[in-house]
């Protein structure tokens, strides 16, 4: 009905996708195998298990990322289609990178292309037989669960309402008691005459005493006792439930949770951050090369910025002013052109030459990469600020922007980038971000950063 088994149907859901995903490539490869059309023979399978071990794991982890198994009643054929064809494009640019990298593995064009087109067709056959299955068992009222809920008429009329119509079908109401004015002894009694299997208590407005005295009759007759939560209004924070030392705990959260599309995240960040510091080595030499000869010093600039949370760490960028620049930082802090906490100046006096060319290329954020593979930042989150611009931030609505790892790019980067003198303007863009978090979010701002970078929008 709820919780637990939405969870074991969702991984019994997972599974099956991943079976049908090895299905597909096993009966691509046979195809291409057996039939040596096209350009020739190709490889046994045993030399594309690489690409098996690719997609047959990770399709339901980057269906999940796109939303696929949530409300399988209420979705259309095409918004189906839809997360399919991001999951694929996802998973295809992971394999693409494969083949360009690591160029000795075996390859078939037509594998690559009917894999997925297959895939999608398998997916989608299977989501209908699913739906048809939930349909029929839903309309057998002899097998939906028989639940009893408590609490004040106005809470349960709420409770109730807010539950969407796809899981309202899975369970019939067979009583209501009013456990402010009954006395429990009605709600035993209402479980023996209905043989109900669990009680829905909605008691923002009924004293915890008489709660917990109602859940305690649940308990001695075997009967699984669910209070829900929705007596605690927020706007932003997602409740959740964990424990400690065996202690339940209620969890509001504002930050998106521990979960596979965060895990994701942060395998993407690493492996990404190692791709681009190979792709972009060459940069690194010719940045090296002109920091020593306009400027002398040091080529790696490193400052202490507030990571998650606001815990400090040593962050790294190519140095593009001169020595003892932040000496003089001070002098400058009357031509600040950014409002708020933070310190930003469009033409510095203290960048030299070269390093105002890194900076209007972005080059100078490259050396993050090596922040990105240590864990300390993300290739997408709220750009971190130094630590003393940190100390001077005093509204908690900005402060919530630590409570992301930071990273390279970000909204602020994209939609205006120093164009914005606001920092409340910035910070707004940072929640937006936070509270609006998809892998598929992080990759469009990913795309949206090659062309700023490439023309240098914003830059200073």
């Amino acid at each position: 009905m709820l919780g637990r088994k939405q969870e074991i149907n969702l991984q019994l859901n997972q599974i099956i996708d991943a079976i049908l995903v090895a299905m597909a490539f096993v009966i691509c490869h046979s195809v291409r195998y057996q039939y040596q059309f096209g350009q020739g023979p190709i490889a046994p399978l045993k030399d594309f298990i690489w690409l098996g071990a690719i997609v047959v794991p990770f399709t339901p982890i980057a269906l999940e990322i796109q939303g696929y198994y949530r409300h399988p009643l209420q979705k259309t054929l095409i918004t189906s289609i839809r997360q399919i064809f991001g999951a694929v494009l996802g998973l295809g640019l992971v394999v693409g990178g494969v083949v360009v990298f690591v160029k000795t593995v075996e390859q078939s064009r037509f594998v690559f292309l009917a894999l997925p087109a297959l895939v999608t067709v398998f997916l989608l056959a299977k989501e209908a037989i699913v739906k048809a299955i939930i349909r029929r068992r839903l309309s057998d009222k002899g097998i939906r669960e028989q639940v009893i809920v408590a609490g004040v008429p106005e809470d349960v009329a709420a409770m109730l309402s807010a539950i969407p119509v796809e899981q309202r079908m899975e369970f019939d109401v067979v009583q209501e008691i009013d456990i402010s004015r009954q006395p429990v002894i009605d709600l035993v009694k209402a479980f023996q005459k209905h043989n109900a299997q669990r009680v829905l208590f909605a008691a923002g407005h009924v004293h915890f005493n008489r709660v917990e005295e109602a859940i305690k009759a649940c308990e001695v007759e075997g009967v699984e006792a669910w209070l829900s939560a929705g007596f605690i209004r927020t706007s932003i924070t997602r409740p959740n439930f964990d424990s400690v030392g065996g202690i339940p705990m209620l969890v509001f959260q504002s930050t998106p949770e521990a979960s596979w599309a965060l895990m994701f995240k942060d395998l993407f960040d690493r492996v990404g951050a190692l791709v681009l510091l190979v792709l972009t080595a060459w940069i690194w030499a010719i940045a090296a090369i002109g920091i020593r000869l306009s400027s002398g010093g040091p080529v790696i600039f490193k400052q202490m910025r507030g990571g998650r949370y606001g815990r400090p760490f040593r962050m790294y960028k190519f140095r593009t002013m001169h020595m003892g620049a932040e000496d003089e930082r001070t002098e400058l802090e009357e031509r600040n052109e950014m409002s708020g906490p933070v310190f930003k100046l469009a033409k510095d006096p203290r960048v030299f030459k070269f390093g105002s060319i890194l900076r209007q290329l972005s080059i100078d954020e490259l050396p993050q990469l090596i922040n990105v593979l240590r864990g300390e930042m993300s290739l997408v989150g709220p750009r971190p600020l130094p630590t003393y611009e940190v100390e001077r931030i005093v509204k908690s609505a900005q402060r919530r922007r630590l409570s992301v790892k930071p990273g390279m790019t970000c909204l602020w980067q994209v939609r205006g980038r120093n164009k914005i003198t606001n920092f409340d303007d910035w910070v707004s863009l940072d929640l937006e971000y936070i509270d609006n978090w998809s892998m598929w979010l992080d990759l469009k701002i990913l795309l949206k950063t090659i062309p700023v970078v490439l023309f240098g929008a914003g830059a200073r």
